[in-house]
């Protein structure tokens, strides 16, 4: 699989790194021992960089990426990158040395490691990535050893310049794919030269870029791509990345075309992501082993063509930008 540096981490990982929201709630109901199956097929398929989140499932997520981790051998590079901060409030007051030190010693316990490798804010009120003080707590977490660094989850663009602007962040993580190009105008090119990592998340627009969705297609009661579609959950970008599912069906259709023989669409997808200059890792979810291992392949395929790359910037254009380019 293609290799990616965190600069200011000075750490490697395969470019096609796995979203845990998925093994934690919100997209259905996935058992643990599929969870388990999942985490191993993608890391056996290449995959080093594990993304998960105190919230998702209040802590599933965590704590069954930290069983797979303790039946792993010795010595295994693998890079995991946790978030905090959406389990109280969304209020900028929570955001505090003390309420940090109690939410990372939970991931710690939760994930088994005594230091967390990276941990990011996740999605906190824009105020909070203004205010120096907390970015002296995280650094006091770092001195103390609860973490090895930190980084930033955020919805907007000036939200991630925000944290690019800060020495100390080693990370960003936005919604990035072929329905959210946004961030390609000022984000990617200000943290190539600040040297801090891009983590794209949502890769696949909640699934609409993985070419199995149709007009009928239904999802459970429990999936977020039900009861999230208007955000009244949590921010609807996070939802299909803001599309309206009838728009981002017909934009799938229009991309299909370009889609190469023995590659699938959600492959396709990952690829055009990975070709984005200063992206450091893509973390697409599985809720199964085979769709690890396909996302996985994503990172051993040669970059699109210039002309293909156009194409997808046309269909962005035509129907989607209208939607969502204006609001983060």
């Amino acid at each position: 699989m293609d290799k990616r540096t965190f600069v200011r981490l000075g750490r490697t990982v395969g470019a096609v790194g796995l979203g845990a929201w998925q093994l934690g709630a919100d997209w259905g109901t996935v058992s643990e021992d599929d969870a388990l199956a999942t985490l191993t097929a993608a890391v056996e398929a290449g995959t080093t960089f594990l993304d998960t989140a105190d919230v998702y499932g209040d802590g599933r997520s965590e704590r069954i990426i930290g069983r797979f981790l303790r039946n792993r051998p010795a010595g295994a590079d693998l890079f995991v990158a946790t978030k905090m901060g959406r389990r109280v409030a969304q209020r900028a007051d929570a955001y505090v040395l003390d309420n940090f030190r109690a939410w990372t010693d939970r991931s710690r316990t939760n994930l088994g490691m005594d230091t967390l490798d990276l941990v990011q804010l996740h999605c906190p009120p824009t105020e909070v990535l203004h205010t120096d003080g907390v970015y002296d707590a995280l650094d006091t977490l770092v001195a103390e050893k609860r973490i090895a660094a930190y980084g930033v989850s955020v919805e907007t663009v000036d939200e991630a310049l925000a944290a690019i602007a800060r020495p100390t962040v080693a990370s960003v993580q936005i919604i990035l794919n072929a329905f959210r190009l946004k961030p390609l105008e000022r984000v990617l090119p200000a943290a190539r030269a600040a040297g801090v990592g891009i983590i794209a998340r949502v890769p696949l627009a909640s699934g609409l870029l993985s070419g199995r969705y149709d007009e009928q297609t239904r999802f459970a009661d429990d999936d977020h791509r039900t009861f999230n579609r208007e955000g009244t959950a949590f921010d609807v970008g996070e939802t299909f990345s803001g599309v309206d599912f009838a728009i981002g069906l017909a934009a799938v259709r229009r991309l299909a075309p370009l889609v190469g023989e023995q590659v699938t669409m959600a492959q396709f997808a990952l690829r055009w992501l990975l070709d984005q200059p200063g992206v450091t890792v893509a973390i697409p979810g599985a809720r199964n082993p085979q769709q690890a291992r396909d996302n996985a392949t994503a990172g051993e395929l040669a970059p699109l063509d210039e002309e293909t790359h156009r194409a997808v910037a046309a269909v962005y254009d035509e129907l989607i930008r209208p939607q969502v380019h204006h609001r983060w």
